[in-house]
């Protein structure tokens, strides 16, 4: 059975790529459309091009959470940062991103859990941010009606979600009404330099010369920067996710466990997907990036299912050089679509329906597949191109991205632009793996 991505809002793109600009952000999901936002605000000239629509790959596709819970502690201020953006958004945007403050849940189901837990907790204290260990009715209650009893949990009631399919889209609007050009079906080719930095994009609607460039392309940045004869450790990694119809007496808060993860919609649905495992699509980038990836290979080895698929073939044949008065590989596939894996989905409902009664008849009303990029080390790219002066890039953000998406979209912008770092990017930097400096791998995808 084909599948389809999710129905994302569509906004009304401009209609002119200007000749010239300060920023070009390459890319339109909710890092790419929160920096324009940002640099809107700030009243920096910035266009915004996407090859395909606002939101339509992994920006769309996640699972709607917006957590500090769990998060490595690189990205702790980040994330604190971009959860107070979050609980402004509705009013940032004029619109319904469907943020709340939910609370997100993760279950402990054994000791090595529970100590793990104890662990991030006291990492966590000086953010203040209230997380507890919870046991017994406590727990009970943010499990209603489970239908067994666990150790304990670690919940911190200051987390919340969004809704995936509305938020990028309301971000990009607000930039627009703010003076940013949002260009959609307007794919970057490549970037012409001068002096030995940025001085132009290439875009298959013209090209618009710029004092910087912020590459925002989610799965498609590795290549993007290839093209530049740039290395940029990165793969994808296939993520599936399906939603329900609505059930009225599920959790409230996000959940977490090594076979489940859900959180209820807007809609009172629950977007539901496997805990633990991902699917790793064997391509030329597998052993172009190994010597990076293996420490993490190594760590989760258990979890990760690498497998020759659709995207293998295609990207065997896919080239890393092109013509820029040609199209491109970013206008031959604009989105990415994969199909989910149903295996997965399917042991993700069976662990649903087993755990709580209420959703022992419930529907499954739509399935689907995206691909989330990732980095060796499962901390994203937010810095500067050291070899291209004028490039930056926001990518990498390992199935972490939507949640921090506002504060990285700031730190992105302020990078860009030369502006003081709301939080320092140390730990984000391009060239961490090849700078000699001990690499520390982040919490697990």
């Amino acid at each position: 059975m084909r599948h389809m991505g999710p129905a994302v809002d569509s906004i009304i793109p401009d209609e002119r790529l200007p000749a010239a600009t300060s920023v070009v952000i390459i890319g339109g999901g909710i890092i790419g459309t929160s920096a324009a936002l940002d640099l809107a605000a700030r009243g920096i000239p910035t266009v915004l091009c996407e090859k395909g629509h606002i939101a339509g790959e992994q920006s769309s596709r996640n699972w709607g959470w917006c957590r500090q819970a769990g998060r490595d502690e690189r990205e702790m201020p980040l994330i604190v940062q971009s959860l107070r953006m979050w609980r402004a958004m509705n009013h940032l945007t004029d619109a319904e991103t469907g943020f709340r403050e939910c609370g997100v849940l993760y279950v402990a189901e054994n000791e090595s859990a529970e100590q793990h837990f104890l662990a991030w907790q006291q990492m966590a204290a000086p953010y203040e941010i209230g997380t507890r260990i919870v046991r017994g009715s406590a727990l009970e209650a943010l499990m209603p009606r489970a239908s067994r009893a666990f150790r304990c949990g670690m919940y911190v009631p200051t987390d919340g979600c969004a809704e995936p399919q509305r938020a990028a889209p309301a971000i990009a609007r607000a930039a627009q009404r703010k003076g940013a050009v949002i260009m959609t079906h307007c794919a970057a080719r490549g970037i012409e330099r001068a002096g030995g930095r940025v001085r132009a994009v290439i875009t298959e609607l013209g090209t618009v010369a710029c004092e910087s460039v912020l590459l925002a392309g989610g799965a498609w940045s590795s290549l993007f920067c290839a093209s530049l004869g740039i290395r940029l450790p990165q793969v994808k990694v296939l993520a599936s996710v399906l939603r329900t119809a609505p059930v009225a007496e599920g959790p409230s808060s996000c959940l977490y466990l090594s076979d489940l993860g859900l959180r209820r919609r807007l809609d009172g649905g629950y977007t539901v997907a496997k805990g633990e495992g991902h699917v790793v699509p064997l391509v030329p980038d597998s052993l172009r990036f190994l010597r990076e990836f293996r420490p993490a290979i190594a760590k989760q080895a258990g979890s990760l299912h690498v497998r020759v698929n659709t995207q293998s073939l295609r990207e065997l044949f896919l080239p890393r050089r092109w013509a820029l008065d040609r199209p491109s590989p970013f206008e031959a596939m604009r989105v990415l679509d994969p199909d989910p894996d149903e295996k997965m989905n399917q042991q993700a409902m069976a662990a649903l329906r087993n755990l709580f009664p209420a959703f022992r008849d419930s529907q499954v009303l739509q399935q689907w597949g995206g691909y989330i990029d990732v980095t060796p080390d499962i901390v994203p790219y937010i810095g500067a191109v050291e070899a291209l002066p004028g490039l930056t890039v926001a990518t990498g953000f390992s199935g972490h991205g939507f949640g921090i998406g506002p504060a990285a979209g700031r730190l992105a912008a302020e990078l860009s632009v030369g502006a003081s770092p709301s939080v320092d990017p140390a730990a984000f930097r391009v060239t961490r793996f090849a700078d000699g400096s001990p690499i520390a791998l982040g919490p697990e995808l």
